[in-house]
């Protein structure tokens, strides 16, 4: 069987079994050991390593229908582990010998971080001493590896880049090494135990640091040569996950929860049907927009073109489109359930809780849309500035052949037509 599919095939198989204890994983603000074991062991936290480690190493597409599938079942469980596989990704980047003694053990290896630059590393002799304090580290009390993102520093002042801009730098130590702020009370996602982290004077050596924007990574495949790319659409999977299973508590709740003394229940209503309609074909868009945009990154990953600016935008547009979408089609499904969802044990409170978590996210935040918004505007301005360029060298070759007036005649025209706005 696919590995992929055999993945799923378990998954679906511990769903019953999960969806059981959403109310322990809630309490305990952090999946159960015994959840992470099994998961471990059919695979769940090897999605993105690479084989030559044992690991999956499965294509975008693949992996983001597992992650969306454990979103399913339950929203904290799918974050967490889809948050884990993301940070395989940024393991890549360490040097070689860092990365085999990450995985020495196998590639069930659990991680946790933050790319918040939140700290402070003091340059040493030996490496860097690292001071600092970072916030809502999902996963970080049963993670293996964790790393953080700090401005690197020399006698107290940031060292500047060749931009002038403060130099940062990504670093992983053992999970143990850091110390652990229980802070984790948000109303949703409340078992991703998202807690803050931090270090005082550590030193971190220079084998354990690595560089995000200009470092390569040492690992050949291509999944692991445009890490910030890739992360924005995990975090989107996951969102459609939790409204996928929002849909599915909301027939089961039609189906099974309390009704009213009518001749006709609530659910085999037209208007009640009609909105149930609704909210189907507005989630197989947003799974389509994911599976379509997920397809595309992984065509760019295969061709070594996904190292780009506008496809970071570009992800970064679908994580916030997908995530506002999902969390208002968990509202929806929220209020067609009426009163009976009010309750702690509800299932659809929890779903409608968990996406307004995730929509809070800095991924899925609104004011990332200015980015694409200022490389749209950007490109054109730049396409009407050819256009001009392009006009003033076609007029000066007026006297040329007739078949290269019939080309300037055409190319004339487009650039007419964009400047134009027809």
């Amino acid at each position: 069987m696919n590995p992929a599919k055999r993945v799923l095939a378990d998954i679906r198989e511990l769903a019953p079994k999960i969806t059981a204890r959403a109310a322990e994983i809630e309490n305990r603000r952090q999946l159960p050991p015994d959840i992470l074991k099994t998961l471990r062991s059919i695979g769940a936290f090897r999605l993105f390593v690479p084989q030559s480690h044992n690991g999956l190493e499965l294509d975008l597409p693949e992996a983001l229908e597992i992650i969306a599938a454990l979103a399913r079942i339950d929203g904290a469980l799918g974050f967490a582990v889809g948050i884990s596989n993301g940070n395989d990704l940024f393991a890549a980047l360490l040097p070689l010998e860092t990365y085999q003694l990450i995985y020495q053990e196998g590639p069930d290896v659990i991680i946790a971080g933050s790319v918040t630059p939140a700290g402070t590393a003091e340059t040493a002799d030996v490496g860097s001493r690292v001071s600092g304090r970072w916030q809502f580290t999902s996963g970080c009390q049963h993670a293996d590896w964790t790393f953080g993102f700090c401005v690197l520093t020399e006698r107290g002042e940031p060292i500047a880049d060749q931009n002038g801009m403060p130099m940062v730098r990504g670093f992983f130590l053992p999970t143990r090494d850091w110390q652990m702020e229980d802070a984790w009370y948000a109303p949703g996602l409340k078992g991703a135990g998202s807690h803050h982290i931090g270090l005082k004077d550590t030193l971190i050596p220079t084998a354990n640091m690595f560089d995000l924007a200009d470092g390569g990574p040492c690992q050949s495949g291509p999944l692991y040569q445009a890490v910030p790319q890739l992360v924005p659409l995990l975090h989107a999977a996951i969102c459609v996950g939790i409204a996928e299973g929002a849909l599915d508590e909301l027939i089961v709740h039609a189906n099974t929860g309390r009704q009213q003394q009518v001749d006709k229940p609530i659910w085999r209503t037209e208007l009640f049907q009609n909105k149930i309609g609704q909210l189907a074909a507005d989630l197989r868009a947003a799974r389509a927009f994911l599976l379509v945009q997920a397809i595309g990154h992984w065509r760019h990953a295969r061709a070594g073109t996904l190292r780009d600016e506008a496809l970071l935008i570009q992800s970064a547009q679908t994580a916030i489109w997908l995530a506002t979408t999902c969390a208002r089609l968990a509202d929806a499904s929220f209020a067609l359930a009426g009163g009976s969802a009010l309750d702690d044990a509800s299932p659809l409170q929890r779903r409608l809780l968990d996406l307004r978590a995730a929509a809070q996210h800095a991924i899925a935040q609104q004011r990332n849309y200015a980015s694409a918004g200022k490389l749209l505007l950007d490109s054109f301005l730049d396409l009407r500035t050819d256009c001009k360029g392009r006009n003033r060298r076609l007029n000066s070759r007026r006297e040329s052949s007739s078949a290269d007036a019939l080309d300037s005649h055409d190319a004339s025209e487009a650039c007419r037509i964009t400047q134009s706005g027809e």
